[in-house]
């Protein structure tokens, strides 16, 4: 009982001192994982220092955004509103609980938040924008055109103001003013996709089909990934009869938002009018799919299965729709046909009889006479007309993209640009799998190492660090604790404190994991391995420090000093050189990232990111032909990032 007591306490003992005495340090470590997006294992860490300091605002506050990035909005409100309990004069606070309630829809208690975050920061911008669209939300019109005014006081060239001015005159029905004010926001910014697409959705309404392709063609060209724009253009170009390109939009707009009902819908008329019968069943037994009662997509579907030869399957959706509208003579005309076909001619004769006394009542004004339709018109969606079944159908109301201002998601996303580099690759026990390529990194001295340690966890060469769940990173937690054990005791302490410092790279706790190969070091000066992991996480600690508007120019060099240490006592690693090269990239010397990127690749061919990375340097050093070229060996191993980075720049 004694030794399980002495064990217990030394697991406990590093979680009692950090509790009682460092919890700054375990709030910057959870800031950390939460930079690098692993939310559970920085909720972890906000959960110990809450424990131990249930007063501080902030860990209940990053717990909070935490949460939100993990899309629990529920838990986000309510953690902040534990750190506004005990610090309401944070406005960040206010802010992520007002987006935490507008993704619940919570409207007027966001308003609220925004409304007390501008009593002490009535200069912010984006609290103003972002409560202007919640009135907008509420249809408190006038209370919008009010913020939107002062707004277009203190920021006359706000074009956002401007595009939300013309989104509440569209509602209000004053397309005059709306139209204004879009040309205005136009003028300011033309690079707003959302503003053109509110200028297309005018010209639609206004049945002014030209602009409306050529403001939607200027939508498409900024926000290329946006479903909606897509079969707003296939809507115009069906209206001007370019048939092929309103095809063409519809087969866009699915493989962005493959559920999309309007699409599927749409192409399906367009296929059945083209002729592509076997296709256009396949789009409606997908409507179908999720409407089962939609009578419009039966009577469509009805036709191509009579026109592919399934004459029984016709007049099963037939009836399903007769039965529900017993008066539509196009359903009887054409059951009865099918009926014929197939031989049944009592029941073809029952449904001919009922179109022919329908006729007979509508001849002598039994019942009024029917408006003819025409193909080329369109349909709300909720409209149940029968009769309307071959239009095309639009939305009961044209929506508008909102997009709030949300700087908690920004600040990731702003180390993600869509030419980021490809990441460090280090050493692990996350063993990184991927489902389009084989390839497994290798190296001499980590076969040899994990060849010492066969009965224990053996380490990994991976550039992608997992998020870590609660239960695999409680049980980091306790191997470390393991480990520390080892490295008093064994004679393999170097050993023990490079697994330790691996350990805690996994959990994110990269300063231990600086230390731990510091004091490896220090013992080992030849060490590559702990060389090579201190620089990933130097480089790691730096990106995240920079990102706090910290100089990290001297560390940087640090980075550099390690990797080239590490070369020096294992170069024949082409992950050292590569790592290297990612270095110079961020310090703009790219010739030496080139040459690194290239001893890489001599060394093995089969990375991928090294072409990749060495293509992005190539490119930034006006070498587009050269970087063209790398990226598309780097897609060709595998990596097919390199492809959108390939078009982006082909365009140019």
């Amino acid at each position: 009982m004694l030794r399980k007591a002495i064990i217990f306490f030394l697991i406990m003992m590093p979680l009692w001192c950090c509790a009682q005495f460092n919890t700054d340090r375990l709030i910057t470590i959870g800031r950390s994982a939460l930079y690098y997006e692993d939310y559970v294992l920085s909720m972890q860490y906000f959960n110990q220092a809450i424990n131990a300091k249930p007063y501080l605002y902030e860990p209940w506050f990053y717990r909070g955004v935490a949460k939100y990035y993990l899309d629990d909005f529920v838990g986000s409100e309510n953690d902040c509103t534990e750190a506004l309990n005990r610090n309401p004069y944070v406005i960040n606070v206010y802010e992520l609980r007002g987006l935490s309630r507008i993704r619940q829809e919570k409207f007027a208690e966001a308003i609220d938040d925004y409304t007390r975050a501008l009593k002490y920061d009535p200069e912010n911008r984006s609290l103003w924008h972002n409560r202007t669209l919640c009135r907008i939300q509420k249809k408190d019109y006038d209370a919008a055109l009010l913020d939107i005014d002062t707004m277009l006081t203190r920021w006359s060239k706000n074009a956002s103001a401007y595009s939300m001015q013309a989104e509440v005159w569209l509602l209000k029905k004053d397309t005059a003013k709306a139209i204004a004010s879009l040309d205005k926001s136009i003028e300011i910014d033309p690079y707003d996709a959302s503003t053109w697409s509110m200028k297309a959705i005018i010209n639609i309404g206004r049945s002014e089909w030209k602009d409306a392709e050529a403001a939607l063609d200027k939508a498409i060209y900024l926000k290329p990934k946006q479903a909606g724009y897509f079969i707003n253009r296939a809507l115009v170009r069906a209206k001007l009869n370019n048939l092929r390109g309103a095809m063409s939009d519809y087969d866009t707009a699915l493989d962005f938002d493959p559920n999309s009902f309007l699409g599927h819908y749409n192409r399906g008329l367009l296929r059945a009018q083209v002729g592509d019968d076997n296709r256009a069943i396949l789009d409606f037994d997908f409507v179908l799919k999720i409407e089962p009662d939609n009578m419009m997509a039966l009577v469509n579907r009805a036709i191509l299965l009579d026109n592919t030869g399934d004459i029984r399957g016709a007049i099963r959706d037939y009836s399903k729709v007769i039965e529900k509208y017993p008066d539509f003579w196009v359903g009887l005309m054409n059951r009865a046909a099918c009926y014929r076909k197939i031989g049944m001619t009592r029941q073809a004769e029952l449904d001919e009889f009922a179109v022919y006394k329908a006729q007979m009542d509508k001849r002598y004004g039994a019942v009024g006479k029917k408006k003819k339709t025409k193909q080329a018109e369109t349909r709300k969606r909720s409209d149940e007309d029968i009769d309307k079944y071959n239009r095309l159908v639009v939305s009961d109301e044209q929506e508008i993209e909102h997009e709030y201002d949300n700087e908690y998601r920004g600040r990731v996303q702003n180390r993600k640009a869509s030419v980021a580099l490809m990441p460090m690759y280090m050493l692990s026990f996350e063993k990184f799998g991927s489902e389009v390529r084989s390839y497994i990194a290798y190296d001499k001295q980590v076969e040899e190492f994990n060849l010492r340690h066969a009965n224990d966890k053996p380490l990994y060469i991976n550039n992608e660090q997992a998020a870590l769940d609660e239960n695999a990173s409680s049980q980091y937690f306790t191997y470390i604790v393991q480990l520390t054990d080892t490295i008093e005791l064994s004679s393999r302490a170097n050993d023990a404190l490079l697994k330790r410092a691996v350990a805690y790279t996994v959990i994110q706790d990269l300063e231990s994991a600086v230390a731990d190969l510091s004091q490896l070091i220090n013992r080992d000066s030849t060490a590559s391995l702990a060389y090579w992991q201190r620089a990933v996480c130097q480089s790691r600690l730096n990106e995240f420090n920079a990102s706090q508007g910290t100089d990290v120019a001297m560390k940087t060099a640090n980075v550099i000093s390690d990797l080239t240490d590490a070369i020096k006592y294992n170069d024949g690693n082409a992950y050292l050189y590569y790592n290297r090269g990612n270095v110079y990239v961020q310090r703009k010397d790219y010739a030496h990232a080139i040459a690194d990127y290239t001893h890489a690749i001599e060394l093995d061919s089969n990375v991928a990111e090294a072409y990749y990375n060495r293509g992005l340097a190539y490119i930034f050093t006006d070498k587009k032909a050269d970087g063209i070229a790398d990226l598309s060996k780097a897609g060709e191993l595998g990596l097919y990032p390199a492809y959108s980075v390939i078009k982006k720049y082909s365009k140019q």
